[in-house]
């Protein structure tokens, strides 16, 4: 299993995400830079991470969209390649048309960095270790991560089963008290339709080493280990 890592200029998680899916599961990472046009032949996995990517001018992941790099993500979704976006990447996955919806403000206005919980919604190849209802325990940093879609999409979300996670409690309890940020329904994160790609604002690679009292996150990445080796 190869993980690879998209470096841009502003990103502040790469290294995060780089440590998280090689040492904390085992398996094998590899940075790649903004300018790069191919990936590397063997990547079974593409993370782009979180961070301020060109400074989050115009919007959060506007300019990231039009990397050359990305043509390339794209190509690599499109073929049925595994993508995973993390808080400004998945913005960016949002920017590229890779996932749909946006992320806007948070509703208060402000920067939040705390622990959530997580409630395993969807099932998909990242949550493949996982089941429907589990808790997971991992940290927000955002401006803007309020996820929005219209009717329509937020409808079509439901019926593909690509809403992989909700806002919650401890206990699962999913509603206002427990969002964060004003996303529509407590969504967190979704899949596409295929679910080969995932976008969620909590950060995973802040939540897999258990020396710093996390270790939730490191199960998004064994699941779709865990899946690839079937």
């Amino acid at each position: 299993m190869k993980f690879g890592v998209i470096q841009f200029p502003g990103s502040n998680c790469d290294h995060d995400c780089f440590y998280s899916s090689s040492v904390n599961t085992g398996a094998e990472s590899v940075y790649m830079w903004h300018k790069d046009t191919e990936l590397p032949s063997d990547i079974d996995c593409v993370i782009v991470p979180g961070g301020f990517s060109y400074g989050d001018y115009l919007r959060c992941g506007a300019v990231a969209r039009f990397a050359p790099i990305m043509n390339a993500v794209s190509d690599f979704a499109k073929k049925g390649g595994y993508v995973i976006g993390i808080c400004n990447g998945f913005q960016i996955l949002t920017e590229a048309g890779l996932l749909p919806g946006a992320l806007l403000q948070n509703e208060s206005q402000s920067f939040i960095c705390k622990d959530t919980y997580l409630k395993v919604a969807g099932e998909s190849p990242f949550t493949k270790n996982l089941n429907q209802g589990d808790i997971l325990k991992i940290p927000i940093a955002h401006g803007e991560g309020n996820y929005y879609a219209d009717d329509d999409t937020i409808k079509m979300l439901q019926d593909t089963d690509s809403i992989a996670f909700y806002y919650s409690d401890i206990n699962g309890l999913v509603d206002k008290s427990t969002n964060p940020n004003g996303s529509l329904l407590n969504i967190a994160g979704i899949t596409n339709k295929s679910k080969n790609v995932l976008g969620m604002m909590p950060h995973p690679d802040r939540s897999s080493d258990e020396l710093l009292g996390y270790g939730d996150g490191v199960k998004i990445y064994k699941s779709l280990m865990t899946y690839l080796s079937k």
